[in-house]
C-alpha cells in the first residue's frame, strides 16, 4: 500500500478526533443603550481640533523668557565676579567654589545676579566633570599603550622604558 501524497485527503473511513476541543461559548445579553449615542464627545487633547489650533509661538520645551528689568551696578558687579571667579579658582581645579559661593551671598539679593551665578556654576562644574572623563581616559589609554609597548620590547629581548616616569626606586 502507498503513502497518500501531501495534501491529499485520504479515503479512511476513520472519524477524525480533534485534540484541541473547545467548550462552547457563553453568550451574554447586552443591555440595551439609554438613549441615542452621543453626536459628538467633549473635546481632548487628542481630538482633532486640538490640532486645528494655532502653534505655539514658542517650543513648549523653550525656557520661559526672561523679562531683564534694570539691573544696579552692584548686580552686574556680583554677576562679573560668578563669572570671574570661576576662572581664578580654576587654577587649584575649584572653579566652583567661586561662583557657589556668589551664588549663596549674593543669589538672594538679585534674580540677575542668581542666574549668572547658577550658570557660572553649572559649567564650572560641567568642565570639572569633562576634565576628570577625560584625564581618566588619557590615564587609561597611555597606560595600556605603554605597556602593550612594553611588553613588545620585552618580548624582543630589547630594552624599554616608559614614559613620563619618576625613577623612584634605582
Amino acid at each position: 500500500m502507498s503513502e497518500p501524497e501531501y495534501g491529499s485527503h485520504s479515503s479512511s473511513t476513520e472519524p477524525t478526533v480533534s485534540l484541541l476541543h473547545e467548550p462552547p461559548h457563553p453568550t451574554y445579553a447586552v443591555p440595551a443603550p439609554d438613549g441615542p449615542p452621543p453626536t459628538s464627545y467633549p473635546p481632548t487633547a487628542y481630538s482633532p481640533t486640538a490640532y486645528s489650533r494655532a502653534p505655539y509661538a514658542t517650543a513648549p520645551y523653550a525656557p520661559a523668557p526672561v523679562t531683564l528689568g534694570p539691573t544696579t551696578e552692584a548686580d552686574r558687579n556680583w554677576a562679573t565676579a560668578a563669572h570671574l571667579s570661576g576662572f581664578v579658582a580654576a587654577f587649584v581645579a575649584l572653579g566652583f567654589l567661586g561662583p557657589l559661593v556668589v551664588l549663596l551671598t549674593g543669589g538672594h539679593r538679585s534674580a540677575f545676579v542668581r542666574r549668572h551665578a547658577v550658570e557660572a556654576l553649572n559649567f564650572n562644574l560641567s568642565i570639572l566633570v569633562w576634565l576628570a572623563v577625560s584625564a581618566l581616559l588619557v590615564l587609561v589609554l597611555v597606560y595600556l599603550v605603554a605597556s602593550i609597548l612594553g611588553a613588545m620590547a620585552a618580548h624582543r629581548g630589547e630594552e624599554y622604558r616608559y614614559p613620563l616616569t619618576i625613577h623612584f626606586v634605582r
